[in-house]
């Protein structure tokens, strides 16, 4: 895989991150996700305090012997990355308080320029045993654009979309992969220590790309940003040394059916208990993009798309503003007027995944 060969798409590639990509050519991907190392390991004042840490890793891949050897790491991956991204793309970074705060110096003395931290705030974060520090509720991500006079996407009205016609926020409110969700070995255990939930994904992969886009992701681990990149109709690069979690996010990509012809580009334009978003049951694959809403007397049909907004006819936007323009009322409370078709042919009433997801 040489310069001018034809780009890998929708691979993981075996193989250590920085080598893979200097073997890419350069602008050829429209977004990065990347999620490095913590830098858990480095001196006693950067050692995990203790075992309640979510998501630690702790094999080799992560133990570097200094700060100097992390940030000579991080610097040249990095390097790499801008070299492939167009200049017109966007890449994103998470980390935790262990590393993040060494990324964004190294990011910035590269020449990206920082449109945005975003906190991802866990719903369901492991309690703090030892009680001799707060609770680790939350990871820091930066959205970054190649360069300070880059003209880069930004899907502002699906991100609002997402948000019930609010615009979305810098604090994400998303829980932890659980479940259904999580990859396991043969023993029951978690195959890999930091996946990350595919609602995560689906909110950054939405919010800076189109259809056909190329994303790549330098540290794949258990496949999740090429899961979601393929479900909603991007292409990605994946790449990782780990021959175990290579073969099982092969395995789960393959196993994901794109969203087709549901496209994502939203419908421009419109309260708390505790808030949710609509756009959250998509995100979270409680509601299907290309699933069917109807009212209980099953009198208009509606589709509902990956941003989280629906369509009726010619009416396109929230589940509130297509329930009142089907009905031609000046208001809906879509959560009790909108229910999902359901595979037996059963209707859910919107409103009871909210208040599931409130629980």
């Amino acid at each position: 895989m040489g310069a001018g060969l034809e780009i890998p798409l929708d691979r993981i590639l075996l193989g250590d991150c920085i080598e893979t990509l200097r073997a890419l050519p350069p602008a050829s991907v429209h977004a990065v996700f990347a999620d490095p190392p913590y830098n858990l390991q480095l001196r006693g004042t950067l050692h995990r305090p203790d075992h309640s840490l979510v998501d630690a890793v702790d094999d080799a891949w992560d133990q570097f012997t200094d700060f100097a050897a992390y940030d000579a790491f991080t610097r040249e991956w990095l390097t790499e990355c801008r070299r492939v991204l167009r200049k017109d793309g966007t890449l994103w970074l998470i980390g935790s308080y262990h590393n993040i705060f060494r990324l964004g110096t190294a990011l910035q003395d590269l020449g990206f320029w920082i449109l945005n931290d975003v906190i991802w705030r866990k719903a369901n974060p492991m309690p703090n045993f030892r009680g001799r520090r707060f609770t680790n509720a939350h990871e820091t991500l930066i959205w970054a654009a190649r360069s300070e006079d880059a003209k880069y996407r930004f899907n502002y009205a699906a991100m609002k979309a997402l948000n019930d016609d609010l615009q979305m926020r810098s604090d994400w409110y998303i829980p932890l992969c659980t479940g259904n969700e999580r990859l396991r070995d043969e023993a029951g255990n978690k195959l890999h220590p930091t996946q990350k939930p595919e609602a995560l994904l689906h909110r950054v992969i939405l919010s800076c790309t189109q259809k056909g886009d190329v994303i790549l992701d330098p540290f794949s681990g258990s496949g999740t940003t090429g899961a979601v990149a393929k479900r909603l109709g991007r292409r990605f690069i994946g790449i990782e040394r780990d021959p175990t979690y290579a073969a099982a996010a092969e395995r789960r990509i393959a196993a994901i059916q794109p969203l087709g012809d549901v496209e994502t580009a939203p419908t421009p334009t419109r309260k708390e208990q505790p808030r949710i978003a609509f756009g959250s049951l998509v995100e979270r694959g409680l509601v299907q993009p290309g699933a069917t809403l109807t009212d209980r007397h099953r009198r208009w049909a509606a589709q509902v798309f990956a941003d989280g907004t629906i369509a009726c006819g010619t009416a396109r936007g929230s589940i509130h503003g297509v329930g009142a323009a089907v009905q031609e009322a000046p208001s809906c409370n879509g959560w009790t007027f909108w229910h999902l078709v359901q595979a037996d042919g059963a209707l859910k009433l919107l409103d009871v995944f909210r208040t599931e997801l409130a629980g």
